[in-house]
């Protein structure tokens, strides 16, 4: 039997679509882009990597890197690699005090 897709309504939850949304499956049930979009640095209003642009801004060298990894790492944690992402944030974070104190 074919399911018939109402306008404003994910094909596959039934959950509201913006209403400007020309797309016929919410976010949560659209499969990831693991290259251009991955769902673990998009879940929310701002994708992560414009969030680490904007944290980096003025910031040069090891000083940018450890910053947007930091970002990076909090972000995702939760999603993708758990305990373990955390211990990667710790890590480019005690190495950004490291520099920032060393100046």
């Amino acid at each position: 039997m074919k399911r018939l897709i109402k306008p404003g309504l994910c094909m596959r939850c039934n959950s509201t679509l913006p209403a400007e949304d020309e797309e016929i499956l919410c976010d949560s049930c659209k499969p990831s882009d693991n290259i251009n979009h991955p769902n673990h640095y998009t879940t929310g209003k701002v994708e992560c990597i414009d969030a680490i642009e904007a944290a980096t801004e003025g910031l040069t060298g090891i000083q940018a890197v450890c910053t947007g990894n930091v970002i990076k790492y909090v972000w995702r944690w939760r999603r993708k690699n758990g305990v373990e992402d955390l211990r990667k944030a710790r890590w480019y974070l005690d190495k950004l005090i490291k520099e920032v104190e060393e100046r």
